[in-house]
């Protein structure tokens, strides 16, 4: 079938089909759409030659489908509604490490649907940003070189630039552990300990990063490009991102009022237990895990961080 499948009408899900209808046809399955505005962005409408359908086998047709749902509802997906789906290129359009399993995006895909090739779209973009036409670059990754090259010219458009790599490894754990970063950033501004220490914290968190990832196989020029370090930029320093939001929160002691998924909640847990497993040193992960889930409060959160031993750089 031509045009474009998206799974999830949440806001990046939205967004995608607002910017690839730019190019053609676009179908977007969804539970609970009502009309053509997006809840998730407000004052965005869908255009006309987007499709909606809460019909999971309306997308029986299609040879290609981005996947843009939680990470911790991915395999459920899959498992469910998504058995429908024929598509034998399967793209994921979400960050982060599933909780029960340890995967990221293409290893839940892979578990469900190994007779697919998949996929991961990943870096700094913002679906509000992507839904007005606003300048994105964006990382695809694939392990086959030659799908990723036909995905990347099929998926996009002049302002929604895709780089692509078959570095997956790389790409993902840069999505992932970004986000668990931005928690951390927004717990300091939060706090009220400043800008400094933000960049500090960006720093080592970086570091963090790149020890895990590499340990796992990344290379090291993924995690400084778009899907590293291009994101951790972008949600450590803006109030757009919800990881750094939901920190934010924490930080001042206050609620957070928020009703999107925070991914780097759950990540965090899930590469604490990997880094354990590898022996890794991953501090600032280690903190935002316990911070989150009640083991730590926050004053002796941040004299963790403030502590940690003098040593060179």
């Amino acid at each position: 079938m031509s045009g474009i499948a998206i799974v999830g009408a949440g806001a990046f899900g939205g967004a995608l089909a607002v910017a690839l209808a730019r190019r053609g046809p676009v179908t977007l399955w969804g539970r609970g759409l009502q009309g053509r505005a997006l809840r998730r962005l407000p004052g965005v409408d869908l255009p006309e030659n987007v499709t909606v359908t809460a019909e999971i086998t309306d997308l029986s047709g299609f040879d290609t489908v981005l996947l843009a749902l939680p990470m911790q509802v991915l395999a459920a997906f899959l498992q469910g509604d998504g058995a429908a789906l024929s598509a034998r290129r399967l793209i994921a359009c979400c960050k982060g490490m599933d909780l029960v399993s340890g995967r990221g995006p293409t290893g839940v895909i892979t578990a469900a649907r190994p007779d697919a090739v998949a996929a991961v779209l990943t870096g700094p973009s913002f679906a509000a940003d992507i839904a007005r036409g606003l300048p994105t670059a964006l990382t695809l990754a694939c392990a086959d070189d030659a799908t990723g090259a036909d995905l990347q010219a099929r998926l996009s458009t002049p302002v929604l630039r895709l780089y692509r790599t078959t570095d997956v490894t790389g790409a993902e754990l840069g999505g992932a552990l970004k986000n668990v970063i931005a928690i951390a950033a927004g717990i300091v501004m939060g706090a009220g300990l400043g800008d400094s220490a933000r960049a500090a914290l960006m720093t080592r968190g970086f570091a963090e990063m790149q020890r895990l990832a590499l340990d796992l196989g990344a290379r090291p020029e993924t995690l400084a490009g778009l899907s590293g370090f291009g994101d951790l930029v972008l949600t450590c320093t803006s109030a757009q991102s919800r990881n750094f939001r939901y920190g934010q929160a924490l930080g001042a002691g206050r609620s957070f009022d928020g009703d999107s998924t925070v991914e780097g909640v759950a990540t965090a847990q899930a590469v604490t237990r990997l880094a354990a497993e590898k022996t890794i040193a991953m501090p600032v992960a280690t903190m935002v895990a316990a911070l989150t889930a009640g083991r730590l409060a926050l004053p002796e959160a941040i004299e963790l961080l403030m502590s940690r031993p003098l040593k060179q750089e």
